[in-house]
C-alpha cells in the first residue's frame, strides 16, 4: 500500500516541488563542493630549479606554454590529462614517459658495467620512480628543486619537442613541419608539458598517490591504479544495481497503465491531409532559413570530419598539393567539433520558434524582427568563429584569444564570437518568452510552455561558465569551467530540453496527451538532473581532483544509465503510438493516415541511440577502474560520436523535417527519400562504430593495460598497419552516411527553399494547427 501511495504522491503535480527541490539542492551543493576543491586542491604552478639553484622552468614559462597550447589549437591534435583529440599523443602521458626514459638514461650513463650491472639497473629504475614520486614542492617560495636526473630530463624534453615540431624526419613528427617553429614558444610549451608530467607523477601532499590518482598508467614511472580507484568502482556498481532495481520496481508498479492512458485526451492526430492543409504564418516561414543554414553547416561539418580522417591515414596530397599546409588537422577537427554543436543548436532554436505560433496564435508586435535578429546573430557567430578558427592557429591574428581559436575542445570559437553567441541565445530566450508569456500559467508551473522557458533559460545560464577562465588560469581550474559548459549542457539540461521538445512534437502530432507529456518531462527532469549534474564528476577522475570527486563520479555517473534504460522500456509503447491512433480512428484512406511517419523514424532513432550510444557505450567507460585505462582512447570517441550524432543529431533532424513538412508544399515532401536519409545516416553511424571506433577502442584499451597509455597514443600505435586499416574501414560507414544521408538531405533543403507555403487569407488552417493545438499544449 505504501508503494501505491508513493506513486500517487509522485504523480500528483501539487507535490512536485519537494522532490525537485531536494534533488536540485543536493546536486548544486555537490557541484559547488567540487568547484571549491578544484581551487583549494589544484596542483601548484611552481618554479622548477636544479639543486644548484639554476632556474629550469618558471611559473610564467608554464602559463606561456599553456597559451601556446591554446593558441595553436593543440588540444585538437593531442590531449592534456586525457582531454582533447586522439590524432597526436597525450602530452601529459608522453611527457611523463619521456622524462622517465631520460632519467634512466642519465643514471645509466654512470654505470661502468660488471657482474652487478643488471642489479644496478634494477636499482636505478626504482630510484627513478622514487624521484618522480617525491614531492619537493616548497609552498613558501613556490619552488620545486629537481634532482639532477630530472633537470637533465627537462633539458632533453625541450630538444624532443623541438624535433617533433620542426624536423619532419623525427619519429611522430607533427604534420605539417614548422607548424610551431618559434624556439621560445616551443620551450614554453615544453615547460607546460613538463608541469603536466610532474602533476601526474608526483605524490599529492600527505597521500601515497599522485595528484591524478596515478593516472596515466605507466609502471615505468611508478603509475599504477590506486586503491581508491578499485574501491569506488565497486561502490559505483553497487549504487547502479540498487538504483536501477528501485526505479524498475516502481516503473513496474506504474506499468499497469495501458497504451490508451497515454493518448487519452490527446488532440486529433495529424493526418496527411491535415499536414497538406496547414498554412504557416510569417514567423513560421521565417524559421526555414534556420533549418536551411543548419543543414548546410551539417554538410560542412561532415566534410571537415572527412578531411580530419584523411590526416589520420596520411592521405593529404591532392594533385601534388599537401592540403595539410593550409588545413592542418587542428583546424579541420576544430571545425568538425564546433560545427556539430552549432548546426544542432540552430535546428533547436528554429524548431522552438516554429512552435511559438502554435502555442499562441497572435504573436506580439516586432516578434518577426526579433526572430530574424536571432538568425543573423547566429550567422555572424558561425562566420566569425569559423574564420577565426582558421586564422588563429596560422598566426594571422594579433589577438588570437578574442578573435581566433580559444584553444579548448568544444569551445573553440574566439571569445568575441562566444559573446556574440551568448547575445543570440539571450535574444532567443527573450523572443520565446514574449511569444508564449500570455499563455504561461504561473499558478500551473508545470505547464508545457513554462517548461520551454525553464530549459532555454538554463541553457543560457550555463554558458556563463565558459567566460570565467583565461589563458592565465591554472589548466586544471580552467578545465573545470569548460566541463561545466559541456557536461551540464550535454548530460543534464540538453537532455531535459530534448525531452520537452520531443514532448511538444508528440502533442502536436496528436500522439500523446498534454497531461501524459508533462508527467514524462517531470520524471525525466528528476532523473536527468539527479544523475547528470553530479555526474560531471567522471570528467574529473584524472584532472587533479581529490578522491571525493571520484567518489561522486563513480556513483552518479553510473546512475545516468537509469533514465536511459527507462526510455528504452518505453520505446516499444512509443513506436506503437501512430498505429494505435490510426486503428482507433478507423483511418483507411491514405490521406487519413498519420502524416509524420518518416519524421517519427528519427524519433525512434533517438530512443535507440539514447540507450545504446549514450547508455551502453557510456556505461562501459564510466567506472573509475575502466576509465583509468580507457580515458583518452577511442572508446571515448566511440561514445561521443554515437551519443552526439545518434541522440542530438537525430533529434535535430526530426525537428527540421517536422517543421519543413508543415512549411513546404506537399509535392516537395519525398517519403522514400526521407526514409533513405534516415537509414543511411543511422546505418552509416552503426558501421562507423562497429568497423572502426569500437574495435579500435577495445584494442587501444588492451594496449594501455599491456604497454601503458603513452604507447597506445604514440605514433607507433596510431600509424601502425592495424590502426590504419580500421580507420580506412570507417570510410564504408562514412560513405553511406554522407552519400546516402547528408547529400540527399542537403538537396531536399535546397529544393524546399522555393517551396515554402504562402499564407493565403481565407484558407482554413489545420484544425490541430491553431485553436485545437493551443488548447492541447498549455
Amino acid at each position: 500500500m505504501r508503494q501505491k501511495n508513493f506513486i500517487s504522491y509522485l504523480l500528483n503535480p501539487k507535490n512536485w516541488w519537494l522532490p525537485l527541490l531536494v534533488i536540485f539542492t543536493i546536486s548544486v551543493v555537490g557541484v559547488t563542493m567540487i568547484g571549491i576543491h578544484t581551487y583549494t586542491e589544484a596542483p601548484p604552478l611552481p618554479d622548477y630549479s636544479t639543486s644548484k639553484g639554476t632556474r629550469v622552468f618558471s611559473k610564467d614559462d608554464i602559463l606561456q606554454g599553456q597559451a601556446v597550447f591554446q593558441k595553436y589549437a593543440l588540444m585538437e591534435y593531442g590531449s592534456m590529462f586525457g582531454d582533447g583529440a586522439n590524432r597526436g599523443p597525450d602530452f601529459t602521458a608522453e611527457g611523463l614517459h619521456q622524462v622517465t626514459l631520460y632519467m634512466n638514461r642519465f643514471y645509466a650513463s654512470g654505470l661502468k658495467g660488471g657482474s652487478n650491472d643488471n642489479l644496478l639497473r634494477q636499482g636505478m629504475k626504482q630510484q627513478v620512480k622514487k624521484e618522480i614520486k617525491s614531492n619537493r614542492y616548497n609552498a613558501s617560495d613556490n619552488t620545486v628543486v629537481l634532482s639532477d636526473a630530472q633537470a637533465y630530463a627537462a633539458t632533453q624534453l625541450v630538444n624532443y619537442y623541438t624535433a617533433k615540431f620542426t624536423d619532419p624526419a623525427s619519429p611522430g613528427a607533427f604534420r605539417p613541419a614548422g607548424y610551431l617553429s618559434n624556439a621560445a614558444e616551443i620551450r614554453s610549451f615544453t615547460a607546460f608539458v613538463f608541469w603536466g608530467a610532474w602533476v601526474c607523477g608526483v605524490e599529492r601532499p600527505g597521500k601515497t598517490y599522485s595528484y591524478t590518482h596515478n593516472w596515466p598508467f605507466d609502471p615505468q614511472a611508478g603509475n599504477t591504479p590506486s586503491a581508491a580507484i578499485v574501491l569506488w568502482s565497486i561502490i559505483g556498481s553497487l549504487g547502479l544495481i540498487i538504483g536501477l532495481g528501485l526505479v524498475l520496481y516502481y516503473h513496474g508498479r506504474m506499468d499497469k497503465l495501458d497504451d490508451n492512458a497515454f493518448i487519452n485526451k490527446s488532440s486529433n492526430f495529424m493526418t496527411r491531409k491535415a499536414v497538406q492543409r496547414f498554412r504557416p504564418d510569417a514567423i513560421q516561414r521565417a524559421t526555414y532559413k534556420f533549418f536551411y543554414t543548419a543543414i548546410i553547416l551539417f554538410a560542412v561539418q561532415v566534410l571537415s570530419g572527412i578531411l580530419t580522417v584523411h590526416d589520420f591515414v596520411g592521405f593529404v596530397r591532392f594533385f601534388g598539393w599537401d592540403i595539410s599546409t593550409l588545413l592542418p588537422v587542428t583546424i579541420t577537427r576544430s571545425w568538425h567539433v564546433q560545427l556539430s554543436l552549432l548546426w544542432i543548436s540552430a535546428c533547436w532554436v528554429g524548431a522552438s520558434i516554429f512552435v511559438m505560433p502554435l502555442i499562441l496564435k497572435v504573436q506580439p508586435k516586432k516578434q518577426l524582427l526579433l526572430v530574424n535578429s536571432v538568425y543573423w546573430l547566429l550567422v555572424a557567430t558561425v562566420a566569425g568563429s569559423m574564420a577565426g578558427i582558421f586564422m588563429g592557429p596560422h598566426g594571422l591574428l594579433s589577438n588570437w584569444y578574442w578573435l581566433g581559436h580559444q584553444g579548448w575542445e568544444y569551445i573553440e570559437l574566439g571569445k568575441l564570437w562566444q559573446v556574440l553567441l551568448a547575445a543570440a541565445l539571450v535574444l532567443w530566450v527573450i523572443t520565446l518568452y514574449r511569444g508564449i508569456r500570455p499563455v504561461m500559467k504561473w499558478g500551473q508551473p508545470w505547464a508545457l510552455p513554462n517548461w520551454m522557458v525553464y530549459t532555454t533559460a538554463s541553457i543560457l545560464l550555463l554558458l556563463i561558465s565558459g567566460f570565467i577562465a583565461s589563458p592565465k588560469t591554472n589548466f586544471v581550474i580552467a578545465d573545470f569551467w569548460r566541463w561545466c559548459v559541456i557536461h551540464m549542457w550535454a548530460e543534464a539540461f540538453f537532455e531535459v530540453f530534448t525531452t520537452v521538445l520531443i514532448g511538444y512534437f508528440m502533442v502536436l502530432m496528436g500522439l500523446v496527451s498534454r497531461q501524459a507529456t508533462i508527467r514524462v518531462i517531470y520524471l525525466a527532469t528528476l532523473l536527468f538532473l539527479g544523475s547528470g549534474l553530479l555526474g560531471i564528476s567522471h570528467n574529473f577522475y584524472w584532472n587533479a581532483k581529490p578522491v571525493g570527486t571520484m567518489a561522486l563520479g563513480s556513483v552518479f555517473s553510473t546512475l545516468q544509465v537509469i533514465p536511459l534504460v527507462l526510455l528504452t522500456l518505453e520505446a516499444w509503447r512509443f513506436s506503437k503510438m501512430p498505429g494505435l491512433l490510426e486503428k482507433n480512428s478507423g483511418a483507411t484512406a491514405s490521406s487519413e493516415q498519420f502524416g509524420f511517419k518518416e519524421v517519427f523514424l528519427f524519433l525512434i532513432g533517438v530512443n535507440f541511440w539514447n540507450f545504446f550510444g549514450a547508455g551502453v557505450l557510456g556505461f562501459i567507460i564510466n567506472l573509475p577502474i575502466a576509465n583509468y585505462y580507457e580515458h583518452g582512447t577511442y572508446l571515448t570517441v566511440n561514445h561521443g560520436h554515437a551519443a552526439l550524432m545518434g541522440v542530438y543529431g537525430n533529434l535535430a533532424l526530426a525537428a527540421v523535417l517536422f517543421c519543413c513538412q508543415l512549411l513546404c508544399k506537399s509535392w516537395w515532401w519525398k517519403p522514400n527519400t526521407v526514409r533513405i536519409i534516415f537509414w543511411s545516416i543511422n546505418v552509416g553511424l552503426i558501421l562507423m562504430v562497429f568497423l572502426d571506433l569500437f574495435p579500435v577502442g577495445i584494442w587501444q584499451f588492451q594496449t594501455v593495460a599491456e604497454k601503458g597509455f603513452w604507447f597506445a597514443r604514440s605514433s607507433s600505435f596510431i600509424e601502425s598497419k592495424g590502426f590504419q586499416t580500421f580507420t580506412w574501414l570507417r570510410i564504408l560507414g562514412g560513405a553511406l552516411f554522407t552519400l546516402g544521408g547528408v547529400f540527399p538531405l542537403l538537396w531536399l533543403m535546397i529544393k524546399g527553399s522555393s517551396k515554402v507555403k504562402r499564407n493565403i487569407p481565407g484558407l482554413e488552417k489545420l484544425k490541430a494547427g491553431s485553436e485545437l493545438v493551443n488548447e492541447a499544449i498549455y
